[in-house]
């Protein structure tokens, strides 16, 4: 792929502006000493998001055992897991009254569980702290294991989330072994088949090379494997050691694609800035009055 990215259009325009919510969340952040993919991915939506006090919680560190091309959370040895996680991200969620929480992590392939029981931790401290909070979960795929995913699963999240990133096609080139489509693919129809009534959802980027035929291909693929929610996104290339952006995606295009999901039955969010936690308590809304 070509190193220089096109001139961004008037619609690619992230807002950035300084507010007591912003400050309050900050605050919050670093004095429970927790990590947040706000930052570490350099998230375009951090100051619309941390001004309405709310944030997607990153744990298990911030260090990641892979280097997927279009990531920029740092990659190396792994951290110790740190006991006091669960309840210091329970505390920040209580702190800042968020309603909606939405827990990710890093990939810790050094882990024999790949970090599952540590979801788990994490969704029984905000159950206890936090008893009315629903629980959204972005997920890394665990190499494909079903023991860890469904100790997930019965663990009870509102929202299960794992993104299959990008088009199949592209999969093998941004994303980093042993990731893989397919296992992706294959994890969200498992969880539906371990309990049929969690929402599941899904996102991928756009703008990377892949083209329109092949993102409808996909939203048809998400919506045969029964996900409830599917985000699609413009990438936007955090560094310049990150995979380039090909295209720029026109809204119009962004239109086609919820059109889509709609014609076919999936809830598609679908925006420049759409990402797969952002807006998480509207979208999983959403979901009561989607047709």
């Amino acid at each position: 792929m070509d190193n220089k990215s096109p001139k961004k259009p008037n619609w690619i325009k992230a807002k950035a502006s300084a507010s007591s919510g912003f400050e309050n969340t900050l605050n919050v952040v670093k004095t429970n000493g927790i990590h947040t993919v706000c930052e570490d991915a350099m998230c375009p939506n951090i100051s619309e998001c941390w001004k309405n006090k709310t944030a997607t919680f990153l744990i298990m560190g911030n260090i990641c055992t892979r280097a997927c091309g279009f990531c920029n959370i740092a990659t190396g040895h792994p951290q110790t897991i740190n006991p006091a996680e669960p309840y210091n991200i329970a505390k920040s969620i209580n702190d800042l009254c968020i309603k909606h929480a939405v827990i990710t992590s890093v990939t810790r392939d050094d882990l024999s569980d790949g970090g599952a029981s540590c979801f788990v931790d994490v969704i029984v401290q905000i159950r206890n702290m936090c008893k009315e909070v629903k629980i959204e979960l972005l997920t890394p795929d665990f190499q494909g294991n079903s023991e860890s995913i469904r100790t997930i699963v019965n663990a009870k999240p509102d929202v299960f989330g794992h993104n299959l990133e990008v088009a199949r096609r592209l999969h093998e080139s941004v994303k980093k072994h042993p990731a893989d489509y397919d296992t992706s693919l294959e994890i969200l129809k498992y969880i539906k088949k371990i309990d049929k009534n969690v929402v599941t959802k899904t996102g991928i980027m756009v703008g990377i090379g892949e083209e329109k035929a092949e993102v409808m291909a996909l939203i048809d693929e998400a919506n045969s494997a029964m996900v409830s929610i599917l985000t699609i996104g413009q990438y936007l290339a955090p560094t310049n050691r990150n995979i380039q952006v090909e295209r720029y995606v026109h809204p119009d295009e962004f239109a086609e694609y919820e059109e889509h999901g709609k014609k076919v039955g999936i809830n598609v969010i679908a925006g420049p800035f759409v990402r797969s936690s952002y807006k998480a308590r509207e979208a999983y809304d959403s979901i009561c009055n989607f047709i």
